[in-house]
Order: structure tokens, then C-alpha cells, then sequence
């Protein structure tokens, strides 16, 4: 069975972590672009966006476009501090913000696996016990210091029903040697990887939406490659 998650051997100041996420709060967040996978409230802001502005909350996966640091993110040096203690290639860095009372829905991203080449990491800033994080149908429970890897081809949904707002750190990364032994080491299962996901029709068809949102080359490209599997 491919990894669905993984928590990763780090361990981060949850003080830094917050002094940095209050010089973030004096800029405004946008609303996440995708309006079907979500009800209530949620939100984003780019410490690394593909033109370097903090309103572009746009992550495609290895998209045509070289990724930037926003200006925001020379502002905060412990989260640049985390960023370049990754010894690897990154894409969207981006601040994501789910409002208490608010559902992020169960859906498949397309391309967000390791076996993709590429992984998605999170790091909780802020968090309550009414967050309830599924990926494949299991609950992850991930607090502020703490580092996780999940599998978002599978299915994944958020649901905020605490009192304050849950805040994480979100990190695309490109794998190489490097993040290779780190998987090796918290217990990947890279025997499973090559096995291909089967999507249903109706998943296909809501990537095709989310895809059509972002309008680049390559998730046209994307596009048509789920339209012949249709």
C-alpha cells in the first residue's frame, strides 16, 4: 500500500514559527481559487509563488514557470531558515489559512504524490482539537513543531469545527537523493510507489475543473491527457 503520510524527523520553535506568521497578518490573504472544494473560509498568501507575488496562490505541480520568493518572504527569516534547511528544489510556498467552521472537502489532487516527483509538506503554526485532517480515510492529527508529508493524489479533507483559525506552513518540494534518504528513514514504502492510482470518472472529472482554473500550458496539457482516460 502506498504512504498516505508520513511525520518527518523535524522539530521546529513554535515561537519563531508564530513571530513570523504575525508579519504575514499585516498583508492581506486571498481567497483559495478552487470555490467547489471548499465551504466557509480559506485562505492563502505565497512566500513563493511562479511570479513572485503574494496574491499568486496558484501551485501546479512542476509547472512551465520558474517559481520566486515574494518580497514577504524576506521578511521572515524563520520560515526562510525551514525553506532552505530542505536540501532541495522548491516550487509553491505558500501561508493556508482554514477559518473555524469552515470544510475543506474530500477531493484527489493530480500529480501530488512522491512517486510524482514531487511532495508536499506541512507544517502546523496554528491548530485546535476541532481540526480533523483525513488522507485516505484516516485522520492525521498533526500539531504546531511538527513536520508531515502527505500523499495528495488520495483522497484528503479538513474540517475546522474549533473556535480559532488552523494556519500551516505549506511547502512543494522536488525530490532527489536527498529527499530520498529522508523518506528511507521515516518509513516510505517505495516498493508500492509505481502502482497507479485508478480514478473514478467523477474524480477525473473535478480535476478537470481545478485544472481548468490555473489556465497554464501544462494543466491544458494535463487536461486532455484526463480527457482520453475519460
Amino acid at each position: 500500500m502506498k504512504t498516505a503520510f508520513l511525520k518527518l524527523p523535524f522539530h521546529f520553535s513554535e515561537e519563531k514559527l508564530l513571530k513570523d506568521l504575525e508579519v504575514c497578518k499585516k498583508y492581506e490573504f486571498t481567497s483559495h481559487f478552487n470555490k467547489n472544494d471548499y465551504s466557509g473560509d480559506w485562505t492563502s498568501i505565497s512566500l513563493r509563488s511562479p511570479n513572485g507575488e503574494t496574491n499568486n496562490i496558484f501551485a501546479l505541480p512542476q509547472t512551465e514557470k520558474k517559481y520566486k520568493d515574494t518580497e514577504l518572504l524576506q521578511k521572515c527569516t524563520y520560515f526562510k531558515a525551514i525553506i532552505d534547511s530542505f536540501e532541495c528544489e522548491k516550487e509553491s510556498i505558500r501561508l493556508l489559512n482554514l477559518k473555524p467552521g469552515s470544510v475543506i472537502k474530500e477531493h484527489t489532487d493530480y500529480n501530488l504524490g512522491y512517486e510524482d516527483g514531487i511532495f508536499r509538506i506541512h507544517i502546523p503554526i496554528v491548530t485546535n482539537k476541532g481540526v480533523h485532517f483525513f488522507i485516505n480515510y484516516e485522520e492525521v492529527k498533526m500539531l504546531p513543531e511538527e513536520c508531515w508529508y502527505g500523499n495528495f493524489n488520495l483522497p484528503h479533507s479538513v474540517r475546522n469545527e474549533g473556535k480559532t483559525d488552523r494556519i500551516h506552513l505549506v511547502m512543494d518540494c522536488l525530490r532527489n537523493d536527498w529527499s530520498d534518504k529522508l523518506f528511507a528513514e521515516s518509513g516510505y514504502n517505495f516498493e508500492a510507489e509505481n502502482v497507479q492510482p485508478e480514478y473514478s470518472r467523477e474524480t477525473k472529472l473535478q480535476m478537470i475543473e481545478q485544472l481548468k482554473l490555473m489556465d497554464t500550458e501544462i494543466s491544458r496539457e494535463m487536461i486532455l491527457q484526463l480527457q482520453k482516460e475519460l
